[in-house]
């Protein structure tokens, strides 16, 4: 979706269209959550600090965000996903993988189906669309990115190394600041250079992510579409627009992916028996770490005890500058809707209930209508 969060608010207050809206919080330490197309020609973008943004662009319209609006359209779009192949493994909120592999027998070939998704989602719901048509994931993901907003970009075997040759190593899925400076210390300014290096050369620059990096710049990317039900694993993980430096905002951050994941476990009747924390450093060295639980679990505080134990283990050997975080849960299990026993632990009831009315509370209200203190990093205005 193009700039879904402040495209959302322009569609329901018709005075905010054509103005510069940013979504987020303003106060000392919010962050731009989303920011309009008209926002970002003044250098605006999500993850902005909203003094920095209210800087570059003074006259912009903040906007506190609705998300249980969010979720409702959301919804919808998968929806529409959902008529045109049951292969959609969600990325985020507004923006999805779809395999189409099985579908053009019967809807017509990718393109076709590329170009019926973005007139649905523009005629039912009022909002825009960018779509990447290509052979793999990486390719497609891409391509989505090439012409927003309201774009339809397709790569075609024949034309991928066309495409990708002059494009800046910095448009990798994946590459950061920190890595595209290294990248340019070798000498490595294009894809093109990228997939002619050794790969050896970037494996030691860049550690195993190297070699994956010398495999997208060739194009080349095996990775299936994998629906959540049929998910092997289920997590959250967010990228920081800068290194983050404190480690009780890393904390915060973790807890509330696992408050996402927690959710996702309910959701989805699963639970899981092991818990992996994954922090990416500023200079893109990457560290997962993994605790294998006694018992099964979708409890959100469960988690938390395992995720907290993880971070705080490391945290106290060797915090650095954070450029990515994230929590991950496996050995997935399929379990009933989850019952107070009638006899039991009575912190485990707790924790059950708590679990249940805030799931209870965020499919009303939508996702942040109800949240843990600790991730509540920003004061109120």
């Amino acid at each position: 979706m193009d700039a879904f969060f402040a495209s959302v608010e322009q569609l329901d207050d018709p005075e905010l269209r054509g103005k510069p809206v940013l979504v987020g919080g303003t106060g000392p330490r919010g962050v731009v959550a989303a920011a309009s197309y008209e926002a970002r020609k003044f250098g605006c973008r999500s993850a902005t600090p909203s003094a920095v943004a209210r800087r570059l662009c003074p006259h912009a319209v903040f906007v506190k965000g609705h998300y249980d609006r969010y979720r409702e359209l959301s919804d919808r779009v998968f929806a529409i996903f959902d008529d045109c192949t049951p292969l959609v493994q969600p990325l985020s909120i507004d923006e999805a993988f779809l395999d189409v592999t099985g579908s053009q027998r019967l809807l017509g070939p990718a393109v076709s189906i590329a170009e019926r998704i973005r007139a649905r989602i523009r005629s039912e719901i009022g909002l825009t669309a960018s779509v990447g048509v290509a052979p793999n994931k990486f390719l497609a993901k891409l391509a989505s990115d090439m012409d927003k907003p309201d774009g339809l970009t397709i790569i075609t075997p024949e034309r991928v190394q066309e495409i990708l040759d002059p494009l800046p190593v910095g448009q990798m899925w994946g590459i950061g600041p920190a890595a595209e400076k290294r990248l340019h210390k070798l000498g490595l300014r294009t894809f093109a250079q990228l997939r002619e290096i050794d790969p050896a050369a970037l494996r030691a620059s860049l550690g195993s992510w190297g070699e994956r990096a010398s495999r997208l710049a060739r194009g080349e990317d095996d990775r299936p579409v994998v629906p959540d039900g049929e998910a092997k694993s289920i997590g959250h993980e967010t990228t920081f627009h800068a290194n983050l430096t404190d480690a009780e905002q890393v904390r915060s951050v973790l807890l509330q992916l696992t408050e996402d994941t927690a959710r996702r476990l309910r959701r989805k009747g699963r639970s899981a028996r092991t818990v992996t924390c994954k922090i990416r450093y500023g200079d893109f060295e990457t560290i997962t770490r993994s605790r294998t639980l006694d018992h099964a679990t979708d409890s959100t505080a469960a988690l938390w005890d395992a995720v907290r134990e993880i971070f705080d283990t490391w945290a106290a050997r060797s915090f650095r500058p954070v450029r990515l975080i994230g929590v991950s849960t496996s050995g997935l299990t399929q379990h009933a809707d989850p019952q107070l026993p009638l006899f039991g632990d009575p912190e485990a009831m707790r924790r059950t209930a708590i679990d249940t009315a805030s799931d209870a509370i965020t499919a009303r209200f939508g996702r942040g209508a109800v949240r843990r203190a600790r991730t509540l990093r920003d004061p109120p205005d």
